[in-house]
């Protein structure tokens, strides 16, 4: 039997064993050309954009070095001048400030705010809302007005009343009187005791 019809038996001591038919099958060793990353883009393109991306990275890298050695330059310079760390912080919110307020969108909002508080206290509702209270003013403004004349008066029927006269005249009499006295050469309101202007008795010790 030749090798081409050589039996498959398990219990051959030849399992396992190609043929030399076998071994001379042709295997495609070509390799697939790759694709582009991104769908449209030629190889040249994306090479050129892989180039530029690169030098852009590089680019940044410098720049945060530059920056970097800036800053710390910034810092000597301030330590020199004897600025302090809050001072410096005081110019960056005055600058970050400035810059907020040449923004175009901090513009637009106060253009924008602007144009809101001309419409509302154009409207209707501001207008009528600001005559109830101009006219809340002045009837406040009536009432306590008419509560001062009120008490005004009460006062004055008050001082015209035999009581309030007869309370006058009682306060009369006695300035009247205390007055006499001081000009009788007392200055002094009479004692309790009944003493009057007699001298205390002299204890003169033994």
């Amino acid at each position: 039997m030749d090798s081409a019809g050589q039996d498959i038996n398990l219990n051959s001591p030849n399992k396992g064993l190609l043929s030399d038919s076998m071994t001379d099958v042709p295997v495609d060793t070509a390799v697939a050309a790759p694709t582009p990353a991104v769908e449209g883009l030629t190889e040249a393109e994306e090479e050129e954009l892989r180039a530029e991306l690169t030098k852009v990275e590089e680019e940044i890298v410098t720049l945060r070095q530059v920056l970097a050695a800036k800053e710390k330059h910034c810092g000597e310079l301030k330590r020199k001048l004897g600025l302090s760390t809050l001072e410096g912080l005081k110019q960056n919110l005055s600058r970050s400030w400035h810059d907020v307020q040449v923004s175009n969108a901090y513009v637009k909002t106060s253009e924008k705010l602007g144009e809101w508080n001309e419409k509302m206290t154009q409207s209707d509702l501001y207008k009528r809302t600001q005559e109830t209270l101009s006219q809340a003013g002045q009837r406040t403004s009536a009432a306590l007005s008419t509560v001062g004349s009120a008490i005004s008066r009460k006062l004055g029927d008050m001082r015209n009343s035999a009581t309030f006269k007869s309370f006058e005249d009682r306060v009369g009499t006695i300035k009247s009187k205390v007055v006499g006295g001081r000009e009788n050469g007392s200055d002094s309101l009479p004692s309790p005791t009944g003493s009057g202007d007699k001298p205390l008795p002299d204890h003169t010790p033994f």
